[in-house]
């Protein structure tokens, strides 16, 4: 046996290894959410720990084909885990079927609605209240509404009270503080419509 032909085999073992382990983790998460009562459908994938934390009386569910990953390390784009919580127990978090989302923070006070096949880029949040509910300064909670077949960029930041058009796409870096329509190409801070998307199929960059 060659060297080389035995280094291919130590590197097919360590895949197998790998690949399984990410199947126990995913076993893990689902397990986990089930224990948290939160509604879950079939097909999730999990690439690591996602943290779920959901108040007594609350309501989160996540539709079939919910893909999620939130493996973050030196050589990776993310600097956190996926984070999925409800902070009320009057909150309802609601994700659509075919939902993506990497290193991804949601945090729900009131209601939050995600949309089927969304995609949500690495180190977003989304957020429908404003965090310190004891504060005077903090005003009411109002619902986020993402709508079918939006994508979400990379760190972006989805306050309350938006409402967000199907087949969309919000720009990296964006802070999303008011509605976006459908059928845009959206960016910046704040996040404002830069064009139209004419064919939904079509290149819009």
């Amino acid at each position: 046996m060659t060297v080389r032909l035995f280094i291919d085999k130590i590197l097919c073992k360590l895949r197998y290894f790998r690949v399984s382990f990410q199947r126990m983790t995913g076993y893990y998460n689902v397990l986990i959410f089930k224990m948290y009562g939160v509604k879950i459908g079939k097909k999730c994938e999990f690439r690591g720990k996602c943290l779920v934390s959901k108040a007594p009386g609350s309501l989160i569910t996540i539709g079939e084909g919910f893909k999620c990953f939130s493996v973050y390390n030196e050589p990776s784009l993310l600097k956190c885990r996926t984070s999925i919580q409800t902070n009320e127990s009057s909150a309802n978090l609601i994700v659509g079927n075919n939902v993506g989302m990497g290193g991804v923070k949601i945090s729900c006070f009131s209601r939050i609605v995600i949309g089927n096949d969304v995609k949500i880029g690495g180190n977003t949040t989304i957020m429908d209240g404003d965090y310190h509910p004891e504060d005077y300064r903090s005003g009411v909670p109002k619902e986020i509404v993402i709508e079918d077949n939006v994508w979400i960029g990379y760190s972006c930041i989805i306050l309350k009270g938006v409402h967000i058009g199907k087949n969309t796409v919000i720009g990296a870096g964006s802070v999303v503080t008011k509605d976006i329509p459908q059928n845009v190409l959206a960016a910046g801070v704040p996040c404002k419509v830069i064009k139209k998307i004419e064919d939904e199929n079509s290149n819009i960059f």
